[in-house]
């Protein structure tokens, strides 16, 4: 599959051409975007990964195959980001996420080690108050054993059982646990929506 990065984009003016479906991606800084995105895509370095948190600062446009666009957010809920960044980056992805026609659905990603943040509920909040489709995945579960994996990812389930329509996904792109799994999902959007 051809994968290539298109561009950053701060603005509206900034994003390519509305003319085939995105799949963003969203979650806090260090969730493992970067890694995700790389191995969906069977790339090693398409999305640049950093052991620093907060390093993507704008709306990153890859081009996947000929048909299909991800799209990666700027991660949330870093401290060390200065506040006004931080508030801008905000309104960035609100703008991007309530007026891209071609937004087919949103990739939550969440750190199974940790429980989803109030920026996280706030986000699938959002999205299903403007009928966005979200989906949750819960990054690094070749962290813990195979048993506090199934009851983390259990309790996940059950504190968003309000807010999402598919179960969380586990992931790991280490493994490559989920892979396939997530491939389906995002292809039943990109047809369904």
């Amino acid at each position: 599959m051809q994968a290539s990065f298109i561009t950053s984009a701060f603005s509206p003016n900034e994003y390519p051409p509305a003319d085939r479906p995105e799949i963003a991606f969203a979650g806090r800084s260090n969730v493992g975007k970067s890694s995700l995105l790389n191995t969906l895509a069977n790339r090693r370095r398409l999305a640049v990964t950093s052991s620093r948190p907060g390093r993507t600062q704008s709306i990153n446009f890859f081009s996947i195959g000929k048909d299909l666009y991800f799209v990666d957010l700027p991660g949330y809920g870093y401290a060390k980001v200065p506040l006004k960044i931080r508030k801008s980056w905000g309104k960035m992805v609100e703008t991007y996420l309530r007026e891209r026609p071609n937004l087919k659905g949103v990739v939550l990603l969440l750190d199974i080690r940790r429980e989803p943040g109030s920026d996280d509920l706030n986000l699938l909040e959002w999205l299903r108050h403007y009928h966005i489709p979200a989906l949750v995945v819960l990054t690094k579960s070749d962290k813990l054993s195979r048993h506090q994996t199934l009851t983390k990812a259990n309790k996940i389930a059950q504190s968003l059982h309000d807010l999402i329509q598919e179960k969380p996904l586990l992931f790991s792109a280490r493994t490559g646990l989920g892979k396939e799994e997530l491939w389906e999902l995002i292809h039943r959007l990109v047809n369904t929506h």
